[in-house]
């Protein structure tokens, strides 16, 4: 849905100044999660070059604790058997890695899976157990809600983590049901989802990238539109679907969450995610979240003004065919340069020249 009023992009707190970067455990694994799978997965993205690469949130998605609370003090408990050394321990041991811990829970009585308590009316409790257990970074479902309004539900747990003294990055999940670009800002979150969920497929990518067309002007440090975590390396995603997601996430300033198995992924995911120059065209912030200049059907052009007054440039082909895509440095707004102008391949690293036109077979 198009925003219903135009606004400059909000000032946000002080954290996530650029989009988070880092890997949620949902997209791979669901429910089949333990804490010797997130203590590996810590290693790998150290191993594999992504933490320095700028990963740093290693993210627990749902079923993590028990299906009751603790009888007596009412706070959340961690599954016996999937994490028998608690959270904290967990905690512990991603930050001896120079990794952030993220965990999960909704703004309703039970999570999406239904296998663990929500927050709803315990918003004070989890946040501070959160913030006692070292946890960096919380994503807040909406499943569960008992149909209290969004907005009052996602500032309650805003306010409750702001209470703990502890920064912790608060990740509204909220699908896009109630325009959270116009008021997630206002209730604490550093980032708000825009769309339902995303699946490993081409036609899923296309749906959650249409749907971020006109939120350009509701982005800026910690506060940005959320299309959803990554699915790089995913079986249902060729290794040139990935690319262009990939790319496409990284011009919309998106929070670049991996959603792969990092410990098994092969060269070239490792490769994509860990790019470096597309890598800063997604940490740049220049004004606004890049956005769609031309649509011809099949084939499209994105772009996002970086902050050294350059632009980067996505050509997108749509089609299973291969098609020739172009722009021009007029219609991408740049000034008149008497020399031409330098074209920078990012993907490959290769840089031609060119009077104005911008073309490549995609």
């Amino acid at each position: 849905m198009a925003p219903s009023r135009t606004a400059s992009a909000p000032t946000g707190s002080e954290l996530a100044q650029t989009p988070p970067l880092g890997w949620n455990s949902w997209n791979t694994f669901g429910c089949d999660i333990n804490e010797k799978l997130i203590r590996d997965t810590a290693d790998a993205i150290v191993a594999s070059g992504m933490a320095a690469a700028g990963y740093e949130y290693v993210n627990i998605d749902d079923c993590w604790a028990e299906k009751e609370r603790d009888p007596v003090t009412g706070t959340y408990v961690p599954h016996h058997e999937r994490f028998p050394s608690g959270i904290k321990a967990l905690a512990d041991y991603v930050h001896v890695k120079g990794l952030k811990l993220g965990i999960y829970t909704s703004a309703g009585t039970e999570t999406c899976a239904r296998t663990m308590p929500g927050s709803l009316g315990h918003e004070d409790l989890d946040a501070q157990t959160f913030a006692d257990w070292g946890v960096d970074y919380l994503k807040y479902d909406n499943c569960n809600n008992q149909g209290v309004p969004a907005q009052e539900r996602y500032k309650a747990m805003g306010d409750a983590l702001a209470k703990t003294g502890r920064p912790i990055v608060y990740s509204i999940c909220e699908w896009g049901e109630n325009d959270p670009w116009l008021w997630g800002d206002s209730v604490g979150g550093d980032l708000w989802r825009t769309t339902g969920d995303i699946t490993d497929s081409w036609s899923s990518v296309m749906s959650l990238l249409d749907q971020q067309v006109g939120l350009e002007a509701y982005s800026g440090p910690s506060a940005w539109n959320d299309p959803d975590m990554l699915e790089v390396g995913n079986p249902g995603l060729t290794q040139g679907e990935s690319r262009a997601h990939m790319s496409l996430w990284a011009l919309l300033n998106a929070p670049l969450i991996a959603g792969n198995d990092v410990r098994s992924m092969p060269a070239w995911a490792r490769s994509q995610l860990t790019d470096p120059d597309v890598l800063a065209v997604n940490q740049d912030w220049s004004g606004r979240q890049g956005a769609k200049l031309r649509d011809d059907g099949d084939s499209e052009v994105w772009t996002k003004r970086m902050s050294d007054g350059s632009v980067a440039v996505v050509l997108l082909n749509r089609a299973s065919a291969p098609a020739t895509i172009g722009t021009t440095a007029t219609e991408l707004g740049l000034p008149r340069a008497a020399t031409g102008y330098r074209v920078r391949d990012l993907w490959t690293n290769t840089t031609a020249a060119t009077g104005g036109r911008v073309r490549a077979q995609v």
